[in-house]
């Protein structure tokens, strides 16, 4: 079929021979340009035995959409079609993406191209189709998923509950900006030992969230039930189609689907088609047929003209925006705060040492009273913040056998998309000995990188080797860089483990945020749920001062300026 095709892309007509009915040769001229349309669609057609036992050819629904130029060519006569011409003409009759006002009740303000994608999704919900939205991360991409199910709600069309599936990492987070942006939504969290207790009352909710993890554990589940949309966050989670998770995935039964990803292909073609297959099954034809179509043809003979076809495909269905090209619409600074569970191991660690400090602590304070007791308090917090970080981080036997820590995970699990992104990054963090464990990981994962600490001698080097040179990640100690430097190669802050005085976090942040940038900087902070992290952001919050006047330097010579009830909240036991 290649070479055929190459021989008629060479012409601009075909003569063919023909008998009339007397049976005298004579000749027709035919455009090449269109018998092309044909000859794609015929090899795709019966590239394998297309037809049925009763001799009939037979195609999904999402794959007759590539047919939509021989369903309506007057010239061509269908049988049992009608339900694809239906479909075909009410696209030929689409106008484009219609605006929608956004759902009342939505606690936020969508920028133009958050409208858009709000736009494009409900454009999908109503002709019955998936899709990507692929947009860079930090551009809200859970928020224009939850405006798109907050309408569906208001407008009557939801019958039945949502599901997102996403990383562990992301449950909290997907929490959080539920009950921010969509209060209106009922939101239940299937996750942990307890979960089963609630399956026999997710009817009452609106958007149920479990983990890639537990939909194979809880198939059976899963599978008997109905869902209004299916959302898969982080979908590149999918990409294996043969993994197990992704087959039983294929299997639950939505009225539509939806893909979140920044990465929607990260190694080969195959991934995409998981995630379409996932999204519509048939639309890209069966596995194997569509390694032989696409995959190599593109991959290995760098066929252009297939590439063409494949990106024709795929486009409709993907929304994808970048950072660069929405840049004028952001802000000079965008602050995202992403939460996560401690693991279970990890959660007894904190546990084991809030309870044995708690009563160090309480023990102090009898004695001595608040004000003489901030060494044994300081030393408390210090140890429950080390195990949000890294249990390696605290100095115990029982924490050496704890293994693998949650916000670690979640570090590196950003971090490989903002790469992809093309992102310059710095990371912060308090722990030299915690930018040491970072910078192992780096190292297996061959990601450039650079570090400054007290110990680094060649300050400059490390500089450069970050504003000038290939270093994607800049690993830096607050006590070493927090101050003084310009890294205006940066588009990216993390910071790992939240700073008690926020004018130092501030300063951190502004070695990229200053004058000289020219991009837009997204400012992440990485926060454990349920944990003294989480209690003095909120404590920030209500009195910056307090915890300003607790741990700046000179607060040290001073008394404590909150009351023991305050003290003891942080160290109150984990939800």
């Amino acid at each position: 079929p290649q070479e055929v095709r190459e021989y008629l892309s060479q012409q601009s007509h075909l003569m063919l021979p023909y008998h009339d009915a007397e049976n005298n040769q004579r000749w027709i001229k035919l455009p090449t340009e269109r018998l092309l349309s044909v000859i794609d669609t015929l090899v795709e057609l019966f590239d394998t035995d297309p037809l049925n036992p009763d001799g009939n050819l037979v195609i999904s629904r999402h794959e007759g959409l590539h047919y939509n130029d021989l369903l309506n060519d007057p010239s061509l006569h269908w049988k049992g079609a009608k339900e694809l011409q239906a479909l075909s003409e009410k696209i030929r009759a689409f106008n484009g993406v219609k605006h929608i006002n956004p759902p009342e009740g939505l606690q936020a303000e969508l920028r133009d191209y958050q409208q858009k994608g709000f736009d494009w999704l409900q454009f999908l919900g109503e002709y019955q189709f998936g899709g990507i939205l692929a947009d860079d991360m930090g551009l809200g991409k859970t928020l224009q998923a939850l405006a798109h199910l907050l309408a569906e709600k208001q407008q009557g069309r939801m019958k039945h509950p949502n599901l997102v599936i996403a990383p562990t990492s992301l449950m909290g987070n997907w929490r959080r900006e539920a009950n921010k942006f969509a209060p209106q939504l009922n939101v239940l969290t299937l996750h942990g030992a307890e979960r089963q207790n609630f399956f026999d009352h997710i009817q009452t909710y609106d958007l149920v969230l479990t983990t890639y993890q537990l939909i194979l554990r809880d198939q059976d589940f899963y599978k008997a039930q109905q869902f209004h949309a299916l959302i898969l966050d982080e979908a590149q989670a999918i990409k294996n189609a043969k993994a197990k998770s992704t087959q039983v995935i294929f299997q639950l039964q939505a009225k539509q689907r939806l893909c979140l990803t920044g990465t929607p292909m990260e190694n080969h073609l195959g991934e995409i088609w998981s995630m379409y297959h996932f999204l519509m099954p048939g639309y890209l034809g069966t596995q194997e047929r569509f390694t032989r179509l696409f995959r190599t043809p593109i991959e290995k003979h760098a066929d252009a003209v297939r590439q063409q076809q494949l990106r024709k495909r795929v486009e409709p269905f993907m929304l994808r925006r970048t950072k660069e090209v929405v840049a004028k619409e952001l802000p000079p600074k965008t602050e995202i705060i992403r939460t996560v569970e401690l693991a279970n191991d990890q959660q007894d660690l904190y546990e084991t040492v809030r309870l044995a400090m708690d009563k160090k602590v309480r023990d102090e304070i009898s004695k001595k009273g608040l004000a003489r007791s901030q060494i044994m308090i300081l030393d408390a917090l210090l140890k429950l913040r080390q195990v949000c970080c890294d249990p390696t981080l605290v100095k115990l036997d029982k924490a050496r056998k704890v293994k693998g820590s949650a916000k670690f995970d979640l570090l590196m699990n950003l971090l490989p998309d903002m790469i992809a992104e093309g992102r310059k990054i710095l990371l912060f963090s308090q722990f030299v000995s915690m930018l040491t464990l970072i910078e192992k990981h780096l190292k297996k994962k061959n990601i450039s990188y650079s570090k400054l600490t007290g110990q680094t001698r060649k300050r400059q080097e490390a500089i450069d080797a970050f504003q000038e040179g290939d270093a994607t990640v800049f690993l830096i100690s607050l006590k070493a860089g927090g101050t003084g430097l310009n890294l205006t190669a940066a588009d990216t802050v993390i910071h790992y483990d939240p700073w008690w005085n926020p004018a130092v976090e501030e300063q951190a942040t502004d070695r990229a945020y200053r004058l000289g940038q020219d991009k837009p900087v997204f400012v992440y902070k990485l926060i454990t749920e349920n944990t003294v992290e989480e209690r003095i952001i909120s404590l920030q919050e209500r009195k910056r001062h307090l915890a300003q006047g607790l741990y700046s330097d000179k607060a040290q010579k001073k008394s404590l300026s909150f009351d023991q009830d305050e003290l003891m909240d942080l160290l109150r036991p984990i939800d």
